[in-house]
């Protein structure tokens, strides 16, 4: 329920603050008295663009306020939001002089499409010739779900259908990962059987180079060795022979002079040392042997790793390692993306025999229900003036599921007799529109949770027997929602809970609106002064409190 509006420096408005209550809200005023402004001001709470245009003083920033009395129904939608859940909810736009616009909801600023998304499920605003949501197929269905009561079967519905679309993408996602996959397959295979013939797992990079250079300079180390060993055997000046004279005539020294007994441990220590050294370059040097087949497999070996270095822009075997496994992950991984895709494929058929049994029921439902809506529609359109005007519904099989079942809805409509059935966005006229969309919406006020409705004149062009059918219809839907209504009808007014008019006046050389709650007596004339214009007569004056009564 809309429990109060405040309206701050907003075009002919400096200053409103009103307080609404549950039932029929009347609203009445000449016309230009600015009811249109209020609304306009409206809009900005269901979340439409601001206008700079709209600021009555440039100086200072332009607000609209609204407070609403919220059930806990929409907490989830606040906790979705990261809003702060309060059953009596403000949402409030401000308009700066710069033309930059702002949206707070309980004080917590918020995106035009989180305040649209709130402001929908507290107020419809409906005016004269604005019949877009009946020409919908969504709106459709809710009418249908609401009158045939199957809208907690499509809840339940919607729940599995958002499933599905989960599992569709999902189904998407891993079709294009397997596309990808088996484009890229055979190459990645190639890499992987590149990297696995190269056998790097026992390949030590460094012992691989040190062989290779080995092959490479056998002939010159191996005539480098035989000098070194022909040097250290040269008869008489040979290194071996000099160094065993040094070893025994030091030795002779240290045993006449403890002084050099240090000396000596640590020649003999060199001197074994140095026998170790030339022993092993013998037993290396036998072995060295120039291999030309040897050669060419140490280098066919080395050219093959240098050009994976090169091909995978790593320097190092352990790189070409961690790219090998990567690519057998790859494989793995590879191989459980079809696996996952099987799997989802068989959620899909699960979720969507399940979506099946579901839209069967809701179909039945709605069948049954058809009936119900045509003779209600017809009814009240007998009362509204449209005494040979016919409605009906057309359920046809869509062939696939969406948000309302597995089936297409459309509204049929005839005006006169004689004339075929068309769908209503095509058979309704400019003149019948506010009637037909009034009996819908007092059929779904009936049988829906609707939020807070206000009706912006759309009883223009009609009077006396149907303009008091009219009032009726209003009086019996506030019964189950708030319908706020602007009016010029008397038949209307009358029958207000609650009575407000809007004024214009002029005030310090500017030009105010402003809109005053009436009291009894201020009703009273109001009516009287709809029924007999500027001048109010004793007529009038009677008139109108007979409507009241």
């Amino acid at each position: 329920m809309l429990k109060r509006i405040y309206i701050q420096n907003f075009a002919l408005i400096d200053t409103l603050d009103i307080e609404l209550h549950r039932g029929l809200q009347v609203i009445t005023g000449e016309t230009g008295a600015g009811k249109s402004i209020i609304l306009g001001a409206l809009r900005l709470i269901l979340g439409e663009r601001a206008d700079l245009k709209t600021i009555q003083n440039s100086d200072s920033k332009s607000i609209v306020e609204a407070e609403f009395e919220v059930s806990e129904k929409l907490r989830p939608f606040f906790e979705e939001n990261d809003l702060d859940f309060e059953t009596s909810t403000i949402i409030r736009r401000e308009i700066l002089p710069s033309g930059k616009s702002r949206a707070f909801i309980n004080d917590v600023p918020a995106t035009l499409d989180v305040l649209k998304g709130l402001s929908s499920r507290l107020v419809d605003i409906h005016s004269q010739f604005e019949t877009s949501d009946l020409f919908s197929e969504a709106y459709q269905f809710r009418i249908l779900d609401g009158i045939s009561g199957s809208t907690d079967l499509v809840l339940a519905y919607q729940k599995e259908f958002s499933q599905l679309k989960d599992l569709r993408r999902t189904r998407d996602i891993l079709r294009e990962q397997l596309a990808e996959g088996n484009r890229d397959a055979e190459y990645k295979n190639f890499l992987l059987n590149e990297l696995a013939e190269a056998d790097l797992d026992h390949t030590d990079w460094d012992d691989l180079n040190g062989k290779l250079a080995l092959q490479e300079n056998a002939e010159t180390i191996a005539e480098n060795l035989s000098l070194i060993f022909n040097r250290m055997d040269q008869e008489e000046v040979g290194v071996l022979d000099a160094l065993l004279d040094i070893r025994t005539k030091l030795g002779r020294v240290a045993e006449l002079s403890h002084q050099f007994t240090e000396l000596n441990d640590r020649f003999e220590s060199l001197f074994v040392e140095f026998k170790d050294v030339l022993f092993e370059l013998q037993n290396k040097a036998e072995k060295i042997e120039s291999d030309p087949r040897q050669l060419e497999v140490l280098q066919e070996k080395i050219n093959l790793i240098h050009a994976l270095f090169v091909k995978h822009n790593v320097q190092t075997v352990e790189n070409l390692c961690e790219i090998r496994d990567r690519l057998a992950g790859e494989q793995v991984s590879f191989s459980g993306i079809a696996e996952q895709l099987a799997e989802t494929e068989n959620q899909i058929g699960i979720q969507e025999m399940k979506l099946a049994d579901f839209s069967d029921k809701i179909s039945a439902k709605r069948k049954k229900g058809i009936p119900v809506f045509v003779k209600k529609a017809e009814s009240l359109f007998a009362k509204l003036g449209l005494e040979k005007a016919k409605i009906d519904v057309e359920l046809s099989p869509s062939g696939q599921y969406s948000p309302f079942g597995n089936e297409s809805v459309a509204i049929l409509f005839q005006a006169n007799t004689g004339f075929p059935m068309r769908p209503i966005q095509t058979a309704v006229s400019g003149g019948e529109r506010s009637r037909v969309m009034l009996a819908v919406k007092k059929i779904m006020a009936e049988n829906a949770d609707l939020p807070t409705l206000i009706l912006d004149e759309i009883d223009t062009g009609v009077s006396g027997k149907v303009a008091g059918e009219i009032g009726a219809l209003m009086q019996e839907m506030s019964q189950h929602m708030q319908l706020i209504v602007i009016t010029h009808l008397a038949q209307v007014a009358a029958r207000g809970d609650n009575n407000y008019k809007v004024v214009k006046e002029d005030a310090g050389g500017r030009t105010r609106s402003d809109i005053i709650p009436l009291d009894s007596g201020q009703k009273l004339r109001e009516i009287a002064q709809l029924l007999s214009g500027a001048t109010v007569t004793e007529a009038a004056l009677k008139q109108a409190e007979e409507l009241m009564k």
